[in-house]
C-alpha cells in the first residue's frame, strides 16, 4: 500500500481539475543540506568523518480546500570515511546517514478552515515536542509515517488530533534492513486531546505504537504510553519571561510485544528569558522496570535527537532507565549585522541510572548558528564523558542550509 500514494495523488488533482473548474495554485518545494560530521569514540581504532549532501525538491497543488503534496529525497555521501549503520567500516563509529533516494512525501489534505484538517498518505507527524512521535529532520534521511491524520477544533479551546499509521519509513533509508530496517510496519494510533487553559496548553496524550517487525528487536519496541502534558509562558514584569513544560506518562508492553512491563516518564523544564539572554534548567525520567533489556521507557518513533544530549549515546534507553538532569545558557538575536536568526547556546548533561541509581556519564553540548545570504550556517560541538555506561565520545558538526 505504501506505493500507492503517488499515483493516487496525481490521479486525485487530475479528477478535481477537470471537475470543478477552478484555479489550481502551485507551489515549488525545494531545500537541500550539506554537512560535515565528525566523531571519534574510544575503544574504536578509527574516527568517522562524513561529508554528506541531502536535497529535496517537490510542488503542492491546491485547490479550494484540497491540496496535494509530491516530494523526493536523497542523500550523497562524498567520501565513505564512516559506518552509516549499513555499510562501511565498523571499526569506526556510526553516523546514521545512509546514501538513499526515495520519495519522502505523498499526500493528501483537505481542510476546513478554522475547524479541521485531515491528511492522508506519506507524511511528517510532528506531535508535541516529538519526544514520542517525530519527524527526526536533525538527520539527513527524515522519518516519514504512512498515515491518516485528523486535526479537528472541538470547541474554541479545545482540539484533537488523531493519527493512525500502518508504516514507518525511519532514517535508514531504502537500503535498510535488519535491526535498521528500511520500512515498519504495523498498526500505530497516535491521539492528543489538547486545552488551551489560562496557565498553558493541557494535552492528554495517548501513543500505541505496533512496531510489527520481527527483525526490529523481535516486536519489543511495540509499546502504549499514556500521559499528560503541560507547557505554557508567562511574563514576569517587562523584562522577563519564563517558559515552562511538565510533563508525566506511563509506558507498558503493546501488540506482539513479547516482553511484560510498565515504566514511568517524567519531565520538567523551565527557561528564564531576558530580551536576548536565556537560562535552562530541566530534569527527565525514562524510567526502568525490572532491568532487562527494553523494559525501560522506549521511544522508536521519536526525534531522539536533541533529548538528552547530541552524542546520542541514549537512542536505545538502557536496561535500568535513564534521568538527565541539565542546564544551559543561550542567545538569540532577530538580526545581529549582516546574519539573521542568530544563536548560541552552551549546555551540560549530567546522566544516571533510574533503578539502582548509579553514574552513566556526563556532557557538554555547544551551538552556534546564523542565517547569512539565505544559509543557515550552523557548528554544533558534543562532547560526552562516559562514567559507567558507554564510552568516551567527540562529535562536531559543520552545516550549511539553504530553504526555497
Amino acid at each position: 500500500m505504501q506505493h500507492f500514494f503517488v499515483p493516487a495523488l496525481a490521479a486525485s488533482l487530475a479528477i478535481a481539475g477537470s471537475a470543478a473548474a477552478q484555479t489550481v495554485t502551485l507551489e515549488p518545494l525545494a531545500e537541500a543540506r550539506l554537512r560535515y560530521e565528525g566523531v571519534e569514540q574510544d575503544g574504536l581504532p578509527r574516527r568517522s568523518d562524513a561529508v554528506t549532501i541531502r536535497a529535496r525538491a517537490g510542488v503542492q497543488a491546491s485547490i479550494d480546500r484540497l491540496s496535494a503534496l509530491i516530494e523526493g529525497e536523497g542523500t550523497l555521501a562524498i567520501g565513505t570515511r564512516y559506518f552509516d549503520g549499513l555499510e562501511g567500516d565498523t571499526g569506526r563509529p556510526t553516523i546514521a546517514d545512509p546514501q538513499n533516494i526515495e520519495a519522502n512525501r505523498a499526500q493528501l489534505s483537505y481542510a476546513v478552515p478554522d475547524r479541521a484538517n485531515f491528511t492522508v498518505g506519506r507524511q511528517y507527524l510532528t506531535l508535541a515536542d516529538q519526544r514520542f512521535v517525530g519527524a527526526a529532520k536533525f538527520r539527513q534521511n527524515a522519518q516519514t509515517f504512512d498515515a491518516a491524520r485528523a486535526e479537528v477544533t472541538l470547541l474554541p479551546k479545545l482540539t484533537l488530533d488523531v493519527s493512525y499509521a500502518w508504516n514507518v519509513r525511519p532514517i535508514n533509508g531504502i537500503d535498510g534492513r535488519g535491526a535498521r530496517p528500511g520500512s515498519i510496519g504495523g498498526d500505530s494510533v497516535f491521539a492528543l486531546l489538547g486545552y488551551a487553559s489560562p496557565i498553558g496548553t493541557l494535552t492528554g496524550f495517548a501513543y500505541l505504537i505496533g512496531a510489527d517487525e520481527a527483525d526490529y528487536q523481535g516486536y519489543r519496541l511495540s509499546n502504549q504510553t499514556y500521559g499528560v502534558r503541560l507547557a505554557g509562558k508567562r511574563a514576569l514584569g517587562s523584562d522577563y519571561a519564563v517558559d515552562y513544560v511538565a510533563s508525566y506518562a506511563r509506558q507498558s508492553d503493546y501488540a506482539r510485544n513479547p516482553n511484560d512491563y510498565a515504566a514511568d516518564y517524567w519531565l520538567g523544564e523551565a527557561k528564564l528569558s531576558r530580551n536576548a539572554v536565556s537560562a535552562t534548567i530541566g530534569y527527565e525520567v525514562l524510567g526502568a522496570d525490572d532491568g532487562r533489556a527494553l523494559t525501560s521507557v522506549q521511544t522508536p518513533y521519536g526525534s531522539v535527537f536533541g533529548f538528552q544530549g547530541w552524542a546520542d549515546k541514549f537512542t536505545t534507553t538502557p536496561p535500568d532507565g535513564v534521568r538527565d538532569v541539565y542546564a544551559g545558557l543561550g542567545a538569540h538575536w532577530p538580526t545581529l549585522g549582516p546574519a539573521s536568526g542568530v544563536d548560541l547556546s552552551a549546555f551540560v548533561h549530567h546522566y544516571d541510572s533510574d533503578r539502582r541509581v548509579r553514574s552513566y556519564g556526563d556532557e557538554v553540548n555547544l551551538l552556534a548558528s546564523a542565517d547569512i545570504g539565505g544559509v543557515t550556517w550552523s557548528a554544533r560541538y558534543a562532547d560526552y564523558f562516559a562514567d559507567r555506561f558507554g564510552a568516551d565520545t567527540r562529535k562536531v558538526w559543520l552545516t550549511a542550509e539553504w530553504a526555497l
